[in-house]
């Protein structure tokens, strides 16, 4: 069995992803105030480590949790939302297929409470 990682296309498909998502979420008015002043090329390292993680590739994440990288930072479940939502559209616009986006929207999901500091 393959892992989400591999079937996405690896660590080449995450970096490219990573580097997409964070072109739309820069240019979401919903959510780009969240990332003004932020070194974007440390977060997208970040993101690119983690996503690898989490989608079960190489494991050399060592940031945060997720309560604690989010903790009052005001994020609602509109964020949120948006969030998982241009990342579905940038692993669709990679050319990822509906189920493999709907088990990356499964994991979002499934750390809601923790970046909602619920």
């Amino acid at each position: 069995m393959t892992t989400l990682y591999e079937r996405i296309g690896g660590e080449a498909a995450v970096d490219k992803a990573v580097d997409i998502f964070y072109d739309k979420i820069m240019a979401d008015g919903r959510i780009s105030a969240f990332f003004e002043n932020i070194d974007m090329f440390a977060l997208a390292r970040k993101q690119k480590l983690f996503l690898t993680m989490v989608f079960g590739g190489p494991s050399d994440y060592s940031g945060e949790d997720m309560r604690t990288a989010h903790a009052g930072m005001g994020i609602n479940n509109e964020h949120f939302n948006a969030v998982v939502e241009n990342l579905a559209g940038t692993l669709s616009e990679l050319g990822v297929g509906a189920d493999d986006i709907a088990e990356v929207a499964k994991i979002a999901d499934s750390v809601r409470d923790e970046v909602l500091n619920r």
